[in-house]
This record gives structure tokens, sequence and C-alpha cells, in this order.
């Protein structure tokens, strides 16, 4: 093992949660109060906010965006890739689970609940548009808070970040196909040129600038890397806070008028983190991985890199839009539902070493 992987798996896994990733649920229903009573107050701010737009991407959002992913993204170490050698079984388990179940698991569950159980309690003109939304969180793995699951759960630090590399990696092509694929299957048309864009943007562009930042930093030192990280780390909640603010000042009218959207939004998605997670910790159990595998594997699995989520609703469907609106409650109920999975991991240990 390189010292350079050393220091990576030190530097990517030391944080456990900070006060605001603990408290991230807090601080969603906090922006979704402030959201609504501004965009009540004063609706002309934000509808001019909305419109500074170029080539249809909303310039204030695009910069929130880019503060919140950017910082992330400097954590992941894309020269770990080389270690996925190391576990090829739970990396087998990560990759299935991500790409070939996740996605695929979540799209049925929107159009089972969205589309038939839940239809005639949902505004008609959104059934699409939560269906999508809903598909685009589930379209991409985790990247900045899996550190802080495995690192509550024991798990391998080096192991965490080459999946994680891995899935970054793999992210930058698979991501726009399985959604096109995805929202075609649903019958909700979106520009492959958009849907490039957004991916482009949010994904391409940002990776590049993390890795540059990322090297440059590293040169420094390991601990001019670490002083920095926990500068910038806060940027990233707070630009996501400022854009739910936004988000939801366009959204309040729907909200008020029928405020048990969210709470119905939140079941598929809750579904999908106990069943993602089940199946992947149950797989790495039955092909003998290590618990310590077996933890972070199942828990990439189960959240979402929400912050792409929200940035690709809201380009490809806008502020008011049912897809931007599904995106947010994944971020409300990711800090709650994922500890629950990180306690059950924990205490179903002697378990899962029992047979393993």
């Amino acid at each position: 093992m390189s010292v350079r992987s050393e220091q990576a798996g030190r530097v990517n896994t030391k944080p456990a949660m900070s006060f605001f990733e603990r408290y991230l649920s807090l601080w969603v229903f906090l922006c979704i109060v402030a959201g609504i009573a501004a965009g009540q107050v004063a609706p002309g701010v934000f509808y001019r906010i909305g419109a500074i737009e170029f080539a249809q991407v909303n310039l204030p959002v695009g910069l929130l965006i880019w503060v919140m992913i950017v910082p992330m993204l400097v954590k992941v170490d894309l020269g770990a890739l080389h270690e996925v050698k190391r576990h090829v079984r739970g990396i087998g388990v990560t990759l299935f689970v991500n790409w070939l179940v996740k996605p695929f698991s979540m799209a049925f569950l929107a159009w089972l609940f969205i589309r038939h159980l839940f239809a005639a309690m949902l505004p008609a003109d959104q059934l699409d548009s939560y269906v999508a939304g809903l598909i685009l969180l589930a379209a991409a793995p985790c990247t900045a808070m899996v550190f802080v699951w495995s690192k509550l759960s024991n798990g391998d630090p080096l192991f965490t970040l080459s999946q994680v590399a891995l899935n970054d990696t793999i992210m930058v092509f698979a991501f726009a196909p399985i959604v096109a694929f995805l929202l075609g299957i649903s019958a909700i048309v979106v520009p492959w040129k958009t849907l490039v864009t957004s991916v482009v943007l949010y994904i391409v562009i940002p990776v590049i600038l993390a890795q540059i930042w990322r090297n440059r930093l590293l040169a420094k030192g390991t601990a001019a890397f670490e002083v920095t990280m926990s500068k910038i780390g806060p940027w990233s909640i707070a630009a996501l806070l400022a854009t739910l603010v936004l988000l939801f000042a366009f959204q309040g009218d729907a909200i008020i008028k029928q405020p048990l959207v969210i709470a119905l939004l939140a079941v598929p998605i809750v579904i999908q983190v106990f069943f993602n997670s089940a199946l992947a910790y149950g797989l790495n159990r039955a092909l003998g991985e290590s618990h310590s595998i077996a933890c972070p594997s199942a828990l990439i699995g189960a959240s979402n890199f929400f912050e792409l989520a929200v940035a690709a609703a809201i380009s490809l469907f806008g502020f008011q839009s049912g897809a931007a609106l599904a995106t947010v409650v994944g971020v409300l109920v990711e800090v709650p539902v994922m500890l629950l999975v990180v306690r059950v991991v924990m205490r179903s240990r002697r378990w899962y070493e029992r047979c393993a």
C-alpha cells in the first residue's frame, strides 16, 4: 500500500458528523418554513432571481450548486481506484446495488406509489415530475456523506475511499444514460442535450476542478489539506440551505395547498433506503466479506448524492417542478434514516460475523 493511499484514507475518513450534518433534517425543515414565508411575502424578488438564466441554466443556483458539490469532490481521491482489487467481492456488491438495482428499484417504487397508490392524493399535473425527481435521486450514489456513515459504522477507510472513487468515475459516464433510460420507460421526455449539459455542468466540470484543487492542496502537505477542508466544509451545507430557501420560495403555494405531499414522497425514498442497504449487507455476508467492508458497501447503496439530484432536477424541470421537490424530500429524510441504518448494521455485527 502506498503512503499516498494511507494518507488519503486518513484525510478522507477522519471527520465524524459535524453539528450541521447531524441536524441536517432540522435545517432543511427551517429552510422549508423560511422559503415558503419569503415566497409569500416577496414573490416578485424570487421570480426575478428565477429569471436570471443563461442557456436555460439559472445562474444563481448554478453558482450555489458548484459551491455545494466541489468541496465534497475535493475529498475524493480518484487515485485510490487501484484499491478496488483488495476487496473485489465487496466492490462487486457495491456496483451491483448502486447501478443495477438502486435506480431501477426506485423507478418501480415511484411508479407503484406515485402513479398508483398515492395518485389520488397528489396533484395530477405533477405525477410525472415527482417520478422523475425520485429517479434522479436514486441515479447517483452518495459521494460525501458516505465517509461519515462509514466512520460511524467502523467501516474500512480505504475500501470506502476506493468505492467512492470508482462510483464517481462511473457516474461521469453512466448518470445521463441511466436517467434518460428510466425517464423514457416512465414516459417522461427530457431532451438529451439538456441532460448532457447538466452532467457536464454538475459532474464533469466539478470533478475536474475538484481534482486539480485537491492535488494542489496535497502538494503543500496533508496538514494544509486538512486545514483547508475544515474551512471549506461548511460551504457545501450553506450553499445547499440557500438553494433550498430559493426552491421552497417557488414551491410554497403547492405545499400550502397540499402539505401531505412531502410525507407521501418520503415513503418510496425510505423504503428504497432500507431495501438497498439490506440487500448489499446480506450479499456481502453471503459472499464472506468482513463486517468493515459490508457496512460502507451497504451504506453507499442506501444513501444518495442528493446535491447532484437537486441540481439536475432544477436544471431539467425548474424550481417549481415536482421533481425538484421530490429531490429535496430526499435531503429531508437522509440523515435520520441513514443514522437508523448505521445503528442496525452496528447492532447486527454479532449476527453478521456468526456465519460470515
